[in-house]
């Protein structure tokens, strides 16, 4: 048996904690510089708040209601999460993390235990512990689980642990589930299923296994088995998967045309492809920067590029994947264009236990320190908040200010940022 872990309305939840005055009442979350709604609190959806809807729209959208808007407070939201797991992961017998608000508990051993108990115990123990509610989903495959989890969520009279352990349950909950919220279904396959006729997980599950196939591919019989009670998921596809690929892109605040603005982001994007890198034990090979223009300005000239170098000897440290990065940039860049948006790519990802040097290249003694100053500075970020040391490349001069320098956090507009309350000395929160 498998149990699925899910955090409702997550984000919300870690605002939530801090500001008991906001329970019962209609909060979202904000994108990168607080453009739209990214998540949203029951409250929020029951008034029809949609996923995506720009932040400016929802003052004339719902006048006579008050809805709190936050900026996303994403050091909030991992930290967080990162506990509520530890809990979990304290609780079961085996834990794997699929996300940042789900993971999956394998209950082997467990045999001769109440789980429906269980679950809801768990339920009561995180509650109790960082007051953010969650749903537990108990089922034989890991897709009945996240089915379940489902239920669990909408319907309060599961007391948010739902569990199907016979055929009879597992029945009922697919003719009630919808095909396009089934766990990898997207929505190009829901398409086609539903002008099959296929509407419910019950119809997908009900046909035959060939007809899958031939229809399909093995993705959609793998799916095919799991609702059918069959096992098939291996337990590394339900662990944080090892990227092959990592991008880290956002659209500033306003349009720039000076590069050396840009740069402050592209630094900034490097930096944290990097972090990503080292915490996954990866190296990347190659190192891509893209910039583009305002599409939605039709009144604007408009320009996209996309260059890469190839490093000679993959790595993970931050120093040279900006260096590259910058070199990239000066090769896309082209003045006379309003820039709207840029990102860093880093691909031709391998282990960091086994990397392939160049001899004209390495310099064993330089290698080493560099990944000094990496682990110092991953250090400093993780006791201190990230961002509290950084390249100098990541640094900005504000316009008028005269060689005074603001970190990067502020190059976003972030204008409904909760503070950092777990993460740095400084935000931690005062009772009076």
């Amino acid at each position: 048996m498998y149990a699925l872990v899910d955090v409702d309305n997550c984000y919300v939840s870690c605002e939530r904690v801090f500001r008991l005055d906001l329970i019962g009442k209609p909060v979202v979350v904000l994108s990168n510089n607080d453009g739209c709604v990214v998540a949203r609190s029951n409250e929020a959806k029951r008034l029809g708040v949609k996923d995506g809807t720009p932040f400016y729209q929802l003052r004339d959208l719902f006048p006579q209601h008050n809805i709190y808007a936050f900026s996303s407070n994403y050091e909030l939201y991992a930290d967080m999460t990162r506990r509520l797991m530890n809990i979990v992961r304290n609780a079961a017998p085996e834990f794997h993390r699929y996300s940042i608000d789900e993971g999956f508990c394998t209950l082997k051993g467990m045999e001769g235990i109440d789980l429906k108990a269980w679950g809801e115990n768990l339920y009561r123990t995180i509650k109790q512990g960082l007051g953010m509610p969650v749903s537990i989903g108990i089922a034989p495959t890991k897709t009945l689980a996240k089915v379940a989890s489902k239920f669990a969520k909408k319907f309060p009279a599961y007391n948010h642990c739902c569990i199907i352990d016979d055929d009879e349950k597992r029945e009922i909950a697919l003719r009630l589930f919808p095909i396009g919220d089934v766990w990898g279904i997207g929505r190009k396959w829901e398409r086609k299923l539903n002008t099959m006729g296929v509407m419910s997980a019950y119809d997908f599950a009900a046909h035959a296994q060939s007809w899958v196939r031939s229809s399909f591919n093995i993705v959609a019989e793998r799916t095919w088995k799991e609702l059918n009670g069959i096992d098939c998921i291996p337990v590394d596809d339900m662990d944080m998967v090892t990227k092959k690929s990592i991008i880290t892109s956002r659209s500033f605040p306003k349009n720039i045309t000076d590069i050396e603005q840009v740069k402050t982001h592209v630094a900034y994007y490097a930096a944290r492809c990097a972090a990503k890198l080292r915490r996954q034990h990866s190296v990347a090979e190659v190192v891509g920067v893209f910039v583009d223009t305002n599409h939605f300005r039709e009144d604007l000239p408009q320009y996209g590029m996309f260059r890469t170098l190839t490093l000679p000897t993959p790595t993970a440290s931050t120093i040279p994947i900006t260096q590259a990065a910058l070199q990239c940039l000066n090769k896309v860049f082209l003045v006379g264009y309003q820039y709207k948006k840029a990102g860093v790519m880093v691909m031709g990802i391998s282990p960091d236990s086994a990397v392939q040097t160049n001899f004209m290249d390495y310099d064993a003694e330089k290698y080493e320190k560099m990944k000094k100053i990496d682990e110092v500075m991953d250090h400093i970020n993780k006791v201190n908040g990230a961002e509290a040391i950084v390249l100098g490349a990541q640094q900005y001069t504000v316009q008028g200010g005269k060689g005074k320098a603001e970190g990067f956090a502020q190059a976003i507009k972030r204008e409904k940022k909760s503070p950092y309350y777990t993460t740095r000395w400084t935000d931690i929160i005062e009772v009076e």
